[in-house]
């Protein structure tokens, strides 16, 4: 294996007891979680806010960010779903074709940010120490750890793959490219896990190995990019008066994180229909659009009306 050239067949889950797994992307969203909690507190401790505000605001959170995420790939990439399997939308389970447990399938981080705006501006109305964009400046140091952790989970999942590389530079998604029921029948092995295996281990299957493609693993191109993305906020918020400007951190989190979306778009397959596909860019780079010219506004250009004279 090497750091550029590696073939990725993970186990994607912990048996606990039972029937019951712990999968490591449901884990990944835990950590996100947990951490935001507590990168949160910190700041509240720091500005002298009163902590009983800490857990409603990290209930919003995870509501706004969960059901954005889901409503948000349904409208943006998938939308059959309404008409097809509209429970399955809001229920861990399909129901096409009789009822199979499949998780929470289908998040849009488009979805997740007008998810978390929304959440935020309800959280205010009930919660009102503080104005909605201070809230939003201090979130979005939470959100962008999260993300991290997030585009990990994707990758662990063989999921938001990367375009082929045509070169043996990249990653082979094995259980990307054969789905479950495909690697049982090309192999005889009736145990998920030990075909895809046997696909790596078995010089038997080399054959099926050599049909997947490199690709880029453009979860990981995120996710490292979002290290940044979370250092640069913390930085200008604990060390900087720019976290004084309402709406600025905001406005700075939108720019960073969606031109990061953007570019890494380039190198990434669609994860969807792709409904807007106009000038050689795809869905999720236009929805990125928007963002970012709402960034540079609340950067350069708003101004808290306390401030207007």
């Amino acid at each position: 294996m090497y750091l550029l050239k590696f073939d990725w067949n993970p186990v994607s889950a912990i048996n606990i007891v039972g029937n019951f797994n712990l999968h490591f992307y449901s884990l990944m969203w835990v950590i996100a979680f947990i951490l935001g909690w507590f990168i949160m507190k910190r700041i509240f401790v720091k500005e002298k806010i009163n902590l009983e505000y800490l857990d409603p605001l990290f209930i919003y959170t995870v509501l706004a960010t969960m059901i954005g995420a889901r409503l948000g790939h349904v409208l943006f990439y998938q939308s059959e779903l309404i008409s097809e399997d509209f429970f399955s939308i809001f229920l861990p389970f399909s129901f096409k074709n009789g009822i199979e447990f499949t998780g929470f399938q289908g998040l849009a981080s488009h979805g997740a940010a007008i998810g978390i705006i929304i959440g935020m501006y309800l959280y205010r109305k009930k919660y009102n120490y503080k104005s909605l964009l201070w809230i939003l400046d201090r979130v979005v140091i939470s959100v962008a750890s999260g993300a991290v952790f997030i585009r990990i989970g994707n990758f662990i999942n063989s999921e938001i793959i990367g375009k082929v590389t045509d070169s043996n530079f990249g990653v082979r998604f094995i259980q990307d490219y054969y789905n479950k029921y495909e690697i049982t029948q090309l192999t005889g092995i009736k145990d998920v896990q030990k075909a895809y295996n046997a696909v790596l281990e078995n010089p038997q299957f080399a054959g099926l190995l050599d049909a997947v493609p490199y690709r880029h693993p453009a979860q990981l191109y995120e996710s490292f990019c979002y290290i940044f993305v979370f250092l640069i906020l913390w930085f200008v918020y604990s060390k900087t008066p720019k976290r004084d400007q309402t709406g600025f951190l905001f406005g700075l989190f939108l720019i960073l994180l969606w031109t990061v979306r953007f570019f890494v778009e380039f190198v990434k397959e669609p994860q969807g229909d792709e409904y807007i596909n106009w000038f050689g860019l795809n869905t999720g780079q236009w929805l990125s659009i928007p963002f970012i010219i709402t960034g540079l506004y609340f950067m350069f250009i708003y101004k808290p009306k306390e401030a207007i004279k």
